[in-house]
């Protein structure tokens, strides 16, 4: 099977990444995954596993997490989702052979390997599932774990992909659960309000007597992650302020993200495991974390950054205005997904830019660029409905003093940064 009949097979499977509606509660079914895991014999319960959850900022903080275990000489399984350019992306090793920004990430023949072997257990679960097809997250879910196990990783450190109590990566059982920022997303599938959204991050703290580590939150979030860990004897750590770390990811809130993970390798040491200090600066200090207020070039300065809702784009402009304050104009290149908070997004982002480049990625959920110029009616706009249009004339509108910020969805950073992508 060519590597590209591999991608295509794994694309047949539901992905709910790429549908706009559905019921969550109905759709997600923790049950499947689990009796699938069942049948190849549990791999996730081969290695220590450590699981986040959360808002924003749970993908840097799972990889400071991991950067941090591969200084300290772990082997470590990471799993990250959505991907960049590459489905491949979401599966990795540290340490890796080649030290690029995806370092350890599963080569092609592995990969390709792992899929054609595994394809009949798939296949035969899904004539027979009580609980209905497994989904490609599922899927994708189940492969990495598979993976880990047969790589004999130490730690496996899983970022959920969507809430956390119906997540597929949830069939693990973590000695350590991290809930980082909770805010507003979502709302169709995990509530209207703060504490139900928070109910269902915090469903990933399940097991008795284990450890949780939580980002600083609002109060709603706060009480329920508080009561859930009562309801579980589970130990509670709540970081309440950042610490002044020497990290190379931009922003304030970064500072949040590596203290967090500072703290959930600090608390290993109930389980026996010490990792010291100079581990921890090395590890923070060495996280790579592509497509997070990352900076591609200079004169003109270009900076990508995924942030998908309110906070994310809250915290986004506090990191531009404290690390970017010499530019003359600041070019906006901005596609959104249609199931995000389209007006809050472009309202937060108003008074940040001087002229604004509108766009869509290659996917079904991407908004219309004329709905969203609607939220921009007094500023110099653009519409285009490809994002490598909106790169070009980025380009073309920007000075060499001018900086240019790409955000609003990580499918549109990734298509900016590597071009249409061949494999979604």
């Amino acid at each position: 099977m060519l590597y590209s009949k591999v991608v295509s097979y794994l694309e047949s499977f539901t992905n709910f990444e790429k549908i706009l509606s559905y019921p969550y509660k109905q759709s997600l079914k923790l049950e499947r995954i689990e009796e699938f895991l069942a049948l190849l014999g549990n791999p996730q319960d081969s290695f220590k596993s450590i699981h986040v959850a959360g808002s924003k900022g749970k993908g840097s903080t799972s990889a400071f997490i991991a950067y941090i275990l591969k200084e300290a000489g772990f082997k470590v399984g990471f799993y990250t989702s959505p991907h960049l350019k590459d489905l491949r992306e979401r599966i990795r090793i540290l340490p890796g052979k080649e030290k690029n920004e995806f370092e350890g990430m599963i080569s092609r023949p592995a990969f390709k390997k792992l899929v054609e072997r595994e394809k009949p257990r798939i296949e035969k679960y899904n004539r027979n599932s009580r609980y209905g097809p497994l989904t490609f997250f599922e899927v994708f879910t189940a492969l990495a774990l598979i993976y880990f196990k047969e790589q004999r990783v130490d730690f496996a450190v899983l970022e959920t992909g969507l809430g956390g109590r119906l997540d597929a990566t949830n069939a693990v059982n973590a000695i350590i659960s991290v809930i980082t920022p909770i805010s507003y997303e979502h709302m169709d599938k995990l509530g209207k309000s703060l504490k139900s959204i928070a109910a269902e991050k915090a469903g990933i703290i399940k097991n008795q007597g284990s450890v949780v580590i939580s980002a600083p939150q609002e109060k709603e979030a706060r009480n329920v992650i508080r009561a859930r860990c009562k309801l579980f004897q589970a130990k509670l750590f709540e970081i309440n302020r950042y610490k002044n770390l020497k990290i190379k990811l931009i922003g304030k809130h970064q500072l949040i993200n590596a203290t967090v993970a500072e703290s959930t390798i600090k608390a290993l040491s109930f389980y026996g495991i010490k990792v010291g200090i100079d581990f921890i600066r090395r590890g923070l200090f060495n996280t790579v974390w592509p497509g997070r207020c990352e900076i591609l070039s200079q004169h003109p300065c270009v900076i990508i950054d995924g942030a998908q809702n309110v906070a994310s784009v809250r915290v986004l402009k506090e990191a531009i205005k404290d690390n970017f304050k010499k530019y003359k104009k600041l070019i906006l290149v901005l596609g959104i997904s249609s199931d995000k908070d389209t007006r809050g997004i472009c309202s937060e982002l108003y008074d940040l830019a001087d002229k604004i480049i509108l766009t869509k990625a290659r996917s079904i959920r991407a908004a219309d660029p004329k709905i969203l110029a609607r939220y921009f009616e007094d500023k110099e706009k653009y519409i285009t409905h490809e994002v490598d249009q909106a790169k070009k004339l980025s380009m073309c509108l920007a000075k060499k003093d001018d900086l240019i910020l790409v955000t609003g969805s990580l499918f549109v950073i990734g298509e900016f940064k590597y071009g249409k992508r061949r494999f979604n």
